[in-house]
This record gives structure tokens, C-alpha cells and sequence, in this order.
């Protein structure tokens, strides 16, 4: 299976991870100029619009550069394909925030000290899931049967999330956070925002630090899901960088707006299991039959939306916690 067309340019690429730079330095700007502080829901929606029409309005420039070198059915189809993977990312990064409540609320993280571990938790996405996209590609143009095996894959993902969606976990026995424990010096309380003190002239990471690297795996963990499934929209990889990328840049805004609202959320694991699982199906069926991008992306929105309204009208049952 071959790509018609990659849009992506030595060009592009640069340009583009210029503008990532430049957002992500104004974000860093704005946290060091506000200082540590407790998100509101208010603060937190704002910055959703924010990314959302950032996302939006690179889509639009998008459509517009591709329409002037190659026509108008080229950019609606790549376009398409764009938003098609910015909302499956979406959709399955809300998974991954829920994870990162469990993770603060087990250290006992304040609400002012997680913005700092979350920005630097997305700048170390963006950067696993370039090595992560570049890897993809690459075995995707070398090996055509690979996409049967991401499909596979996102199939047994997908029903293994519709087992394991509302369980608790117990970050006590994570094998991880075990090793870093017995082989990193490390203070028993917070220092405030930082990772790393000097005392005694030893340095000792914090708490802080254990949070920041657990973040970094968790997102590690779901980029193994979300990157095959955004390469069976499009197997473009500068379609599937920038639609990743707009979707992480506005992961840490979304947690905030869910951190206090996650219990009401309690079927939406549900619908993001139905949505990996489809994914999964489309890639083992591709060679026989092209699901319509348009499908796809009204099926991803359809299923979102179902979801959210399904847990806004239903009430959690009282046991029941995400993973």
C-alpha cells in the first residue's frame, strides 16, 4: 500500500516545528509571568478555545496552501484526513487525562504546581511522538503488511478498554514507580514546583520529578495506540505530525477542564473503545474496501458526542474510578 501524495517538505517540516517552538515558549512565557496557581474552569475553557481555533486555523491554512499547488479535491481530502486524526487524537488523549488525575491525586500534587509538570509533560510528547510518527512511516513504506498488525492491535487494544474502562488501579504496585523509588535519592515531601534539590551538597530529586516521568509514560503508553490509528486515516506523515501535535498542545487545557468532572465522564471510556476498535477494523478491511474519510470522521463524532451525553444522563455508579 503506497500514499499518493506526502505534503510534507524539508519546507514544511521546519516551518511548522518553528511555530510548535514559538507556542510552546509563549506558554512557558505565560506560566513563569503568572506564577503558581490554581487553573479555574473558566482560565481552562479559554485556553481550550484557544488550541481548538489554533487547530482550526491551521487546518484553513492547510486547505489553502495544498489547494494552490495541487486543486481543490487534494486539499479537501487532505484537510479531511487533518481534522479525521485531530479528533481521534482528542478523543483518545481525554483517556490518558484521566490517568493523569489518579497520577496527581496519588502523589498529592496542589492544583498550583501541575501546570509546570504538564507543560513540560506535552513538550516531551510532542518530541516521543515525532520519533514515534518518523518510526511509523518508515515501517509502513518498508513492510505493506504492517497495517494488518496495527489493526490487530487496535482491535484487542480496543476490546481490552471495554473490559478494563471505570477500573481502579493501584499505582502502588507499578513496577516503574517501584524501580525509581529504590534507585533514585529522593526526598520524602515537595519542594515546591521543582524536580531537583541540593542538600548537603547531594542532589535529591522530589516528588515532583516521580509525576513528571510517570506523565511522560502514561503518554508513551496511549501514543502506542493513538499513532496507528491516525495512520489509518492518512499515511501522510506530516498530516499525522501536525494533527498529533495540535491535539497534544491542547491536552493540558483539557485537563484542567476535566480534573473537577471526571466522575461524569463515566461511559466515555466506553466510547473510545467502540472508536479504537472501528479504527482497527478499518485497517484490516483496507485492502478490500476504503472506508469514506468523511465517515470516519463523522463516525469519531458521532461516538464522542453519544458518549458525553450518555454519562452527562446517566449517573456513575458509586464504585466506580478510572484507570
Amino acid at each position: 500500500m503506497t500514499e499518493i501524495l506526502h505534503t510534507g517538505s524539508p519546507g514544511l517540516y521546519i516551518g511548522f516545528s518553528l511555530l510548535v517552538i514559538t507556542l510552546l515558549l509563549a506558554d512557558f512565557w505565560v506560566l513563569k509571568a503568572q506564577g503558581s496557581h490554581r487553573v479555574s474552569i473558566r482560565e481552562a475553557a479559554g485556553w481550550s478555545v484557544v488550541w481548538l481555533l489554533a487547530a482550526v486555523a491551521f487546518g484553513a491554512w492547510l486547505w489553502w496552501h495544498l489547494n494552490g499547488l495541487y486543486g481543490a479535491q487534494v486539499a479537501q481530502q487532505k484537510t479531511l484526513e487533518y481534522f479525521t486524526g485531530y479528533f481521534i487524537e482528542k478523543g483518545l488523549a481525554i483517556e490518558n487525562v484521566f490517568v493523569w488525575i489518579t497520577i496527581f491525586a496519588y502523589f498529592s500534587i496542589p492544583a498550583e504546581f501541575q501546570k509546570r509538570v504538564l507543560l513540560w509533560g506535552v513538550v516531551g510528547a510532542i518530541l516521543m511522538r515525532a520519533v514515534l510518527i518518523y518510526l511509523g512511516a518508515i515501517l509502513i513504506q518498508q513492510v505493506s503488511w504492517i497495517f494488518y498488525v496495527f489493526g490487530a492491535f487496535l482491535l484487542f487494544t480496543g476490546i481490552k478498554m471495554l473490559f478494563f474502562t471505570n477500573k481502579k488501579s493501584d499505582l502502588s504496585k507499578n513496577p516503574l514507580l517501584k524501580w525509581l523509588r529504590a534507585r533514585v535519592r529522593m526526598t520524602d515531601t515537595l519542594e515546591g514546583e521543582r524536580f531537583f534539590i541540593v542538600k548537603n551538597g547531594l542532589r535529591y530529586a522530589t516528588p515532583m520529578l516521580l509525576v513528571l516521568i510517570l506523565v511522560e509514560v502514561s503518554d508513551l503508553i496511549f501514543a502506542v495506540d493513538s499513532i496507528p490509528a491516525i495512520f489509518a486515516v492518512t499515511q501522510d506523515p506530516f498530516i499525522v505530525f501536525t494533527a498529533n501535535t495540535f491535539a497534544i498542545l491542547g491536552l493540558r487545557a483539557m485537563y484542567f477542564l476535566l480534573a473537577d468532572m471526571a466522575e461524569r465522564f463515566h461511559l466515555l471510556g466506553y466510547g473510545l473503545a467502540i472508536i479504537v476498535m472501528l479504527v482497527g477494523v478499518k485497517m484490516l478491511v483496507m485492502e478490500f474496501y476504503k472506508v469514506p474519510i468523511p465517515w470516519m470522521l463523522g463516525g469519531v463524532l458521532v461516538i464522542l458526542v453519544v458518549s458525553v451525553a450518555a454519562s452527562l444522563l446517566t449517573k456513575p455508579k458509586a464504585d466506580s474510578s478510572r484507570a
